[in-house]
């Protein structure tokens, strides 16, 4: 797919011979919602449909980290080294569910400004554990991992 820089990749549909349930539809709306908040810098919409006790394996550390202010916190390192506007955006989005836990993959891309080598554009992987709780979908894992080099 060619695209100029900085324009944003709609996560893809599924074709049209498929259809999709309520519940990857909410589940792919969750994750639109989230990438456009990290796009805006919006600390409360990023939150807004993480668990309390989220479990996050990240690329920088900390590696790990538990609960959602700490989830919270990484955000500040990724903004303090994003270029501006920030990119982040996915494509290649599966969603697997059942009806009270899911899993979604993905690929997406960001822009990084490293102090010692300069701008980066990074492509990393993305998978997010959920489960519906009092009828809504909730991030209770999100791992992001980059390819061995």
């Amino acid at each position: 797919m060619n695209r100029t820089e900085g324009e944003n990749i709609m996560l893809d549909k599924p074709n049209n011979q498929q259809s999709i349930s309520d519940d990857e539809a909410q589940i792919r709306a969750l994750i639109e919602r989230w990438a456009k908040a990290v796009r805006e810098e919006d600390r409360a919409v990023i939150r807004a449909d993480h668990d309390e006790d989220i479990l996050m394996f990240d690329v920088p550390l900390p590696f790990l980290s538990q609960g959602l202010d700490a989830y919270m916190a990484t955000w500040e390192t990724f903004f303090s080294y994003s270029e501006k506007p920030v990119t982040f955006d996915f494509h290649n989005v599966k969603v697997t569910c059942g009806q009270d836990v899911a899993f979604a993959t993905a690929t997406g891309k960001c822009v990084n400004i490293n102090p010692k080598s300069g701008r980066e554009n990074l492509e990393f992987r993305l998978t997010i554990g959920l489960r519906k709780i009092d009828g809504r979908w909730r991030v209770m894992h999100e791992h992001h991992s980059l390819p061995a080099e």
